[in-house]
């Protein structure tokens, strides 16, 4: 069994939350499996979320309809290691004026929005589909249809390190999971008193689909520690020195 591993970075991110804030717009800590399709769509140049209303608007009614790049790519196995140190990618509110014209017609609109700051992680994708090897292709000839964006185009992405590896399946009951993993795959194992080691925990509610009918985020809880977890739920997979949860449909 083969996978294709990436390094994917930016100066900056912004992985909005659909949340409205008056003081701000803020972003998920990490980037998630919805947005990914979203990039490797755009490099594969199918086509947005603008797909859905033009169906809507043709059929004059809401039906169960992906966007092209969500349609092709949903059944793609993913996983995310975080790579900055600890895990955890800085974020920064950054204000800037929105210089549209409508937005400016009675004052001028004040933006805040906050970014993640230098964001690295290692992609892994399962080369088990057909759609899988086709953005492996377009990925290793350095090909895109659309350019590659972290959120929106103020954040263009870096991609390098592009290689296919071995990875094989694992049955280890307690380990260490180097990539973002659901919560309920299991516990974290008690740690000795005398361990002194700095113990790294992050928890997020992360989209992991988009409903049929409106096109929103569907969600599920992921985290990620330096301490061994307590494998109850899902399969694990090694390859070279992480151990890897790929994301799939059949977790949501």
């Amino acid at each position: 069994m083969e996978t294709l591993k990436f390094t994917l970075a930016g100066q900056n991110a912004f992985l909005k939350k659909p949340d409205v804030n008056e003081y701000c717009y803020f972003t998920y800590g990490h980037i998630h499996k919805v947005a990914l399709l979203g990039m490797l769509g755009a490099i594969a140049g199918y086509k947005g979320y603008g797909s859905k209303y033009e169906t809507v608007k043709k059929r004059k009614i809401l039906s169960e309809d992906y966007p092209e790049f969500y349609e092709k790519l949903k059944q793609i196995k993913i996983a995310v290691v975080p790579k900055n140190e600890n895990g955890y990618i800085p974020k920064k509110i950054h204000t800037f004026n929105n210089s549209v014209g409508y937005a400016n017609k009675d004052g001028n609109l004040i933006v805040k929005e906050q970014w993640l700051e230098k964001p690295v992680w290692d992609i892994y994708i399962l080369l088990d589909c057909n759609e899988a090897e086709h953005i492996t292709e377009l990925l290793q000839s350095r090909n895109c249809v659309y350019f590659p964006y972290l959120g929106k185009n103020d954040h263009p992405a870096d991609i390098k390190n592009v290689k296919r590896l071995a990875v094989r399946n694992i049955t280890d009951k307690e380990i260490v999971i180097s990539s973002l993993f659901l919560k309920n795959t299991g516990e974290m194992a008690e740690l000795d008193e005398d361990d002194d080691a700095e113990i790294v925990r992050y928890c997020e509610k992360l989209p992991v689909a988009l409903n049929a009918y409106t096109n929103l985020y569907e969600y599920d809880d992921f985290c990620y520690t330096n301490v061994p977890v307590i494998v109850k739920n899902g399969e694990l997979y090694k390859c070279e020195n992480d151990i890897l949860q790929f994301l799939s449909l059949i977790h949501i």
